[in-house]
C-alpha cells in the first residue's frame, strides 16, 4: 500500500453525548479493497460506517476521501461523491415496491441512462428482485430485503459501499449468495467497507482487516493473517 490512502479515518472520536464510543480510530482503505471491520457488539462498528456516510459527526480527528473532508459534509453530499450505505436491519421502505426502493437509491444521478445501466446490473446480480420488482418490499423475505438494501445502496452509482452486517438473521445458503455477490461486485471496481458478525465469512472475501474493540483498533492485517490468528480464531471464529 504506496502513496496516500483512498479513504482514511485518522484519530476518529466519536461520542453519543458524553460517552465516548470511538476512542481515536485510524482506518484506511485503498481503492479496489475489500476491509471488512470486525468486532463484538457494541465495540463501535455500526458508529463507524454511520460516522464515514455523515449520518454522524465526529468530536475529533476526521475522515478524508481522495483528500477531501468528509467530515465536514452533509450526508447527502458524501453520497454524491460515491459513498453509500446499506445500514444494519435492511431499513427499505416496506410500502414502496422493489422497483420503487430502487428508483430511490439514484436519488443524486441526474444520468437516467447510468440508472438503467446499473438497475440492469443489480438485476443480474440479484434476479430475485427483477421477478419482484413490483412487489411491496414489506412482503418480500429477509434474504429478499437484504438484497434489495445492496441493490438501492448500488443504484448511486457507487465508488465506495459501505455494508452493515449484511448477512444478519440469513439462512447459511443465503448467506453463501450475499458474499458472492459482495464478490462480484467488488470484481467490477467497487471499493467495500463490510461490518460483519460472520467473522470468518468476511475475512474470506476481504483483503484486509480490522479488529475493533470497546471503540479501538486492536489488531489490523491481511484478512489471511487475521484468519489463521490464534486470537482472532478464539474470539470470533469459534476456535479455529
Amino acid at each position: 500500500m504506496n502513496g496516500d490512502p483512498y479513504l482514511e479515518l485518522r484519530d476518529l472520536r466519536v461520542c453519543y453525548g458524553k460517552v465516548e464510543a470511538l476512542h481515536g480510530i485510524t482506518v484506511r482503505v485503498d481503492k479496489g479493497e475489500i476491509v471488512t471491520i470486525l468486532g463484538a457488539n457494541g465495540a463501535g462498528k455500526t458508529t463507524t460506517l454511520t460516522t464515514i456516510s455523515g449520518l454522524m459527526k465526529p468530536s475529533g480527528g476526521g475522515i478524508f476521501f481522495e483528500g477531501k473532508a468528509l467530515h465536514t459534509m452533509h450526508s447527502y453530499e458524501v453520497v454524491r461523491l460515491g459513498i453509500t450505505h446499506a445500514p444494519e436491519g435492511r431499513r427499505v421502505f416496506g410500502t414502496l415496491t422493489v422497483q420503487e426502493n430502487l428508483s430511490l437509491g439514484a436519488f443524486t444521478s441526474k444520468d437516467k441512462e447510468r440508472s438503467e445501466e446499473i438497475r440492469s446490473w443489480i438485476f443480474e446480480l440479484f434476479p430475485r428482485l427483477e421477478e419482484r420488482s413490483q412487489q411491496l418490499a414489506g412482503t418480500l423475505s429477509g434474504g429478499e430485503q437484504q438484497m434489495l438494501a445492496i441493490g438501492r445502496a448500488l443504484m448511486g452509482d457507487p465508488k465506495v459501499l459501505l455494508l452493515d452486517e449484511p448477512s444478519l438473521g440469513l439462512a447459511p445458503i443465503l448467506v453463501r449468495s450475499i458474499f458472492d455477490s459482495i464478490r462480484r461486485i467488488n470484481a467490477q471496481g467497487v471499493t467495500v467497507i463490510l461490518v460483519e458478525q460472520n467473522a470468518r465469512a468476511a475475512l474470506k472475501i476481504a483483503h484486509r482487516g480490522y479488529v475493533i474493540e470497546v471503540g479501538r483498533v486492536v489488531m489490523e492485517d491481511k484478512a489471511e493473517a487475521l484468519l489463521a490468528n490464534p486470537d482472532v480464531q478464539a474470539a470470533y471464529l469459534g476456535g479455529g
